[in-house]
């Protein structure tokens, strides 16, 4: 789609979050978005994208890196000029999006993919806290069925039986965020295979990866910093059993769709996945969730507002995304 007579805006955007979210490397009570606008004049298409300090991206940067590429003619071109991260992502999808309203159908529909017409189960992510404290949080949420519990901090162990103790009924699936030492990487699995965990992501600093081959495995371990793009998943195969998709990783829903292809090829798992934003960041992730084995689109439901239009969320279900939003 030739945008050289495109109009470019940027807007960066806060969102408080619902008390605060952490994690193992820090703390944060509010989500900091980027939004690319493109505009024929008449028609405008969005993308929102997450700039991460872990993989060196600023807000500054980002929407510097935006403005260099705001004169690409199409999404192949864009793959060229900007690299793989949130700066790509968010052009990516306007152009999506733009492409879509101008033809008057459904993202979807040009992708090729076709998408949920119910909703799904998505994960409820507990933030990193004392056992207890996670513990009284996962009973708070009865309605939420599929449970996602940070750890990476010395007492995961208690952190795994604590919640598994509170909510027998729960599906739950744990992200270390690179937080276990090699040394302790076969207790803690034998601790969430006890606990009956669904998945681990992330367990070990990435280019520590090849700890994983010489294990049993007694539960599913999934890639998330270690995999960005299609390309890092060959090599990831006798490492993980499935591989964590994000928009903002790939640089872009058409790079997604590409990492979500060569998964499928290699018959990983595949946990569909977000960053802390709005409605409008998980509506181009949507386009990924047939394929799912986990989705964890789960942004909004931690803010304390989220944009308008919005996605529905019922409990931890997502439903479709309206069109008014994105797509």
């Amino acid at each position: 789609m030739p945008t050289h007579s495109l109009s470019l805006e940027i807007d960066v955007e806060r969102f408080p979050v619902a008390g605060a979210f952490t994690i193992a490397r820090g703390s944060r009570t509010e989500a900091v978005v980027v939004v690319a606008r493109l505009s024929d004049g008449t028609l405008t298409g969005r993308g929102e994208a997450v700039p991460y300090a872990r993989y060196g991206e600023t807000i500054d940067g980002v929407v510097a890196s935006i403005r260099t590429a705001a004169d690409v003619s199409d999404r192949r071109e864009l793959a060229v000029r900007l690299p793989a991260g949130a700066a790509r992502n968010a052009l990516d999808c306007a152009l999506w999006d733009l492409e879509a309203k101008r033809g008057g159908r459904p993202v979807a529909d040009l992708a090729g993919v076709v998408v949920p017409a119910a909703p799904q189960f998505t994960c409820y992510t507990l933030s990193l806290d004392a056992p207890e404290a996670m513990a009284t949080k996962a009973r708070a949420n009865a309605d939420k069925s599929l449970l996602k519990i940070k750890l990476g901090a010395p007492g995961d162990a208690d952190r795994m039986r604590a919640v598994r103790a509170a909510r027998p009924d729960a599906r739950i699936v744990a992200d270390a965020n690179e937080g276990w030492a090699q040394t302790e990487l076969e207790t803690l699995l034998s601790v969430a295979a006890e606990c009956s965990l669904e998945l681990i992501e992330q367990p070990l600093p990435v280019g520590q990866d090849a700890a994983l081959a010489g294990i049993v495995r007694p539960v599913p371990v999934c890639a998330d910093e270690s995999a960005h793009t299609a390309a890092d998943l060959a090599r990831l195969t006798s490492l993980y059993d499935a591989v964590n998709i994000k928009l903002d990783k790939a640089g872009g829903l058409t790079h997604a769709l590409a990492m979500l292809a060569e998964a499928r090829r290699l018959r990983l798992d595949v946990m569909v996945g977000c960053m802390l934003s709005s409605s409008l960041a998980m509506a181009p992730a949507w386009l990924l969730a047939s394929d799912a084995r986990w989705l964890d689109l789960d942004g909004p439901l931690l803010l304390a507002r989220d944009r308008t239009p919005a996605i529905t969320y019922s409990g931890d279900r997502i439903h479709p995304p309206p069109r008014a939003l994105w797509g």
